[in-house]
């Protein structure tokens, strides 16, 4: 993906001793540089201009012209004779016009490069959805070789407890995970950084069970490797696919998780049981999210809402759904703990999952303000607060992520508020305005949320871990830096077409 300062460029003038910043993309004609120009300094669109460097040399006036600062602006000169002729303009606008092709002739070798890029992608996607067949016949192969085995147990005289009970076959557990994780993607899942959009669900999943191997959970809990297996799978079956609110948000939650607790050095300071709570909580937080969300719900008076009494209805079904699949005996990763443990399990899992409605977030958010400056770790509710503020962290941390990881998972859940938005019109509910296609962009989006709830939170949790403060809050500042660059871009390109239609309306009345 491209970036602001590839696809635009910044030029600064000297307006009357005043500095001004004039931004344009770096596919604009030199036409329509003059004229932004023209519009910074207050003069009608076809004067005719000058550019002088601080050395008093001409500058060409076309996207190619050389980058300046706010020390060395460049001085616009008016020529004399003010506005040109008709004539002079048509011939200028012509002269402009070949020079603009020209500047897109040389640029056949950066079209070039870009789509060899997007072939590359293309052709990685192929391999990718063919991996995906490969594995589909894989697993038809073993429910076929799985039923033969039990035709051939019951031929020979072997009874089941159950003559009733249908069985299911089910995939290949024992020989899954089917990838080997190489010691540079171990390293690299421990750190915010991670590529999340590179791996496929098989390797996700054998992502997810590495994590509970190495924090010691498999060994401390007793759980059955092949019990892990399963429920890893069940918890992957039970994620629809919606653009955001899907299996991928899962892993990425966790893998946040699993990083922030390998950085924060957490094992060192909260309980192995604690440290379950936080996993299992960020795999369960979105199990079978219908990609519509609270608002909706409650507005649309759906089964949901209806259940649960308009109070945090998807949180409470995705803590329901997690459950229903524990009481799966092959799915029942706790099976070996003693009621009291899997009580104190359950109510922290669930105690988590709620934290993540943002209609609580300033409750939370404050709750731990409170305690953050005399933080006592021996203290339950402050450790209870912690954990319920780390899940939030996660849950909404992709633009602690590099921006080519981030700015993905924007798009995806804008889909996914377009498509709740389209839905409230023609179901006449109320619609968000920073849900509504119509009235939202990209920067419009993030800022105010990176601003006003990001950053706040995780400066806050940096009080009590100064090591995230470089790999986490200052990404999220670059991430508020970046958009509200894009945004003023767009408000000074969106001031320049405005200016066109006026002056295009203008026109048109004088004629």
């Amino acid at each position: 993906m491209g970036t602001a300062s590839s696809s635009y460029r910044v030029i600064y003038l000297d307006v009357d001793g005043k500095i001004q910043k004039v931004v344009f993309s770096r596919f604009c004609s030199p036409c329509d540089i003059k004229e932004l120009f023209c519009t910074a300094l207050n003069l009608p669109r076809n004067t005719n201009l000058s550019l002088l460097d601080s050395s008093g040399a001409m500058v060409s006036i076309d996207p190619t012209m050389p980058h300046n600062t706010e020390r060395s602006p460049y001085r616009v000169v008016p020529l004399t004779g003010g506005q040109i002729s008709d004539k002079e303009e048509l011939f200028q606008n012509v002269l402009m016009q070949v020079a603009e092709q020209f500047t897109r002739a040389f640029k056949i070798n950066e079209l070039k490069t870009e789509v060899t890029n997007r072939l590359a992608m293309l052709e990685k996607r192929v391999e990718l959805e063919g991996m995906k067949v490969v594995e589909i016949e894989k697993c038809r192969s073993d429910i076929k070789k799985l039923r033969e085995e039990i035709a051939t147990k019951n031929n020979s005289g072997i009874c089941f407890p159950d003559d009733n009970k249908k069985l299911t076959p089910r995939r290949d557990v024992p020989s899954y995970p089917k990838y080997m994780l190489s010691k540079q993607t171990i390293d690299a899942l421990k750190k915010p950084t991670f590529e999340v959009w590179l791996w496929e669900v098989n390797e996700m999943l054998s992502c997810l069970e590495h994590m509970y191997h190495d924090l010691g959970l498999v060994k401390d809990f007793n759980i059955n490797p092949i019990t892990l297996k399963r429920w890893l799978l069940s918890i992957h079956d039970n994620y629809r696919n919606n653009p955001f609110h899907n299996f991928r948000h899962c892993f990425c939650v966790t893998q946040m998780m699993y990083s922030m607790i390998c950085l924060c050095s957490l094992q060192e300071k909260f309980t192995q049981v604690d440290i379950m709570i936080l996993m299992t909580a960020a795999v369960c937080h979105d199990l079978d999210h219908p990609g519509y969300n609270n608002t909706y719900q409650v507005n649309a008076k759906t089964d949901l809402a209806v259940r649960y009494n308009d109070i945090s209805p998807l949180e409470n079904h995705h803590c329901a759904v997690a459950f229903q699949i524990f009481n799966q005996p092959d799915c029942n990763i706790f099976s070996n703990l003693d009621s009291e443990a899997f009580k104190q399990i359950r109510q922290g899992t669930i105690t988590l999952i709620l934290a993540t409605d943002m209609a609580r977030h300033g409750e939370i958010l404050e709750s731990f303000r409170q305690k953050v400056e005399t933080f006592d770790y021996a203290d339950e509710e402050h450790v209870t607060c912690l954990k319920m503020v780390l899940i939030k962290c996660c849950d909404i941390s992709n633009e602690v992520r590099p921006m080519e990881v981030a700015e993905p998972w924007v798009d995806c859940l804008l889909e996914e508020y377009f498509m709740q938005s389209d839905r409230e019109k023609s179901e006449g509910l109320p619609v968000a305005p920073f849900m509504d296609r119509e009235k939202v962009t990209k920067p419009t989006a993030q800022i105010g949320f990176i601003k006003f709830v990001l950053i706040p939170m995780f400066e806050t949790v940096m009080k009590l871990f100064p090591q995230t403060e470089e790999v986490m809050v200052q990404p999220l500042r670059d991430s508020r830096d970046r958009y509200e660059e894009l945004k003023q871009i767009d408000d000074a390109m969106n001031e320049v077409q405005k200016k066109k239609s006026e002056n295009l309306t203008l026109g048109a009345k004088k004629k």
